[in-house]
């Protein structure tokens, strides 16, 4: 979803929405709407205490599976509210009104990764290197910290990796989806088209944890390639649910980027989820590429031109 907000403005804390009460819809002004998925609409929103901006997903409950997926959803969401890292996007509290539920998020005012990676496709530029790095690392860390608290994303993909107006990145849709009904989706969406599945997903196999990573690696690649490793094969599902599987996609060429980049990039798209790295892995080699330019980049700053 992509989550595109331009305002600044102050940032609600978990401490301020406890202090006003924010438990219903009354407390907060709705909005521009910045995002929307297929059982969700998000709204930039203002609180009518103090003035300060969240973001509010507002989720179609009756699209939900059932009973139980509406329980499992709403014990979920409590689970989130207990993540606390500064590249996650906070969820703040929910409640459910008029038979919606409303879901309180920080607000991320810099647009989103999709949106970052289009524009480099479309004036022709690719990402520097050091940027990939800096973005991926705090990907990683985001993945690092949920998988500890033994919580999966399952949706990790670019459109979900928001970015600040300081030029942090933080992870956000956490994946909610499979709480709801596919047949209400219309059926000409492209929701659950799996570029970003792993091979264990699209073969309805169990999955765990490093499912998330090979996600991960898709994400990384795309920002090099400045498309989905699979983008090729958008008309043909089985053909891409084929090429997943076997983890075949146009290599990144070695003269535009590092061995690290295409070797991690590899090693987290292993078919065999058995032989992917884990995201402490990922993060390790991510933070350390990216203090290695930075320590290149000072080296150069502080050496004098030659006469």
């Amino acid at each position: 979803m992509a989550q595109a907000a331009a305002a600044h403005g102050l940032q609600l804390s978990g401490a301020d929405l406890k202090r006003i009460g924010a438990s219903s819809l009354a407390k907060f002004e709705l909005l521009d709407e910045i995002g929307k998925g297929s059982f969700s609409v998000v709204h930039k929103a203002r609180t009518t205490v103090d003035g300060s901006f969240v973001a509010i997903k507002k989720v179609k409950v009756k699209d939900m599976l059932d009973e139980k997926a509406k329980r499992d959803c709403e014990h979920e969401i409590a689970l989130l509210q207990r993540l606390d890292h500064p590249h996650i996007i906070k969820y703040f509290t929910s409640f459910l009104e008029n038979g919606e539920l409303f879901i309180v998020l920080e607000l991320a005012d810099g647009g989103d990764l999709a949106q970052f990676i289009k524009c480099f496709r479309q004036h022709g530029k690719l990402i520097p290197e050091p940027t990939i790095w800096k973005y991926f690392s705090q990907v990683c860390a985001a993945l690092k910290h949920m998988h500890l608290k033994r919580i999966m994303h399952r949706d990790v993909k670019p459109a979900n990796v928001f970015i600040t107006s300081d030029g942090r990145v933080k992870l956000g849709d956490l994946g909610l989806g499979r709480f709801f009904n596919p047949n209400s989706v219309a059926a000409n969406s492209l929701v659950g088209t799996p570029y970003y599945m792993s091979p264990e997903r699209v073969q309805e196999q169990e999955y765990d944890f490093s499912s998330d990573v090979w996600s991960a690696g898709c994400l990384l690649y795309e920002m090099a390639a400045l498309q989905s490793p699979f983008v090729n094969e958008t008309k043909n599902l089985y053909s891409l649910v084929k090429k997943i599987v076997a983890s075949e996609y146009p290599p990144i060429p070695s003269n535009l980027y590092s061995d690290e980049l295409r070797a991690l990039v590899a090693v987290c798209m292993d078919p065999n989820p058995m032989k992917r790295r884990d995201t402490s892995y990922a993060c390790t080699v991510a933070t350390q590429m990216y203090e290695r330019f930075v320590r290149s980049s000072a080296c150069k700053a502080n050496t004098p031109a030659s006469t």
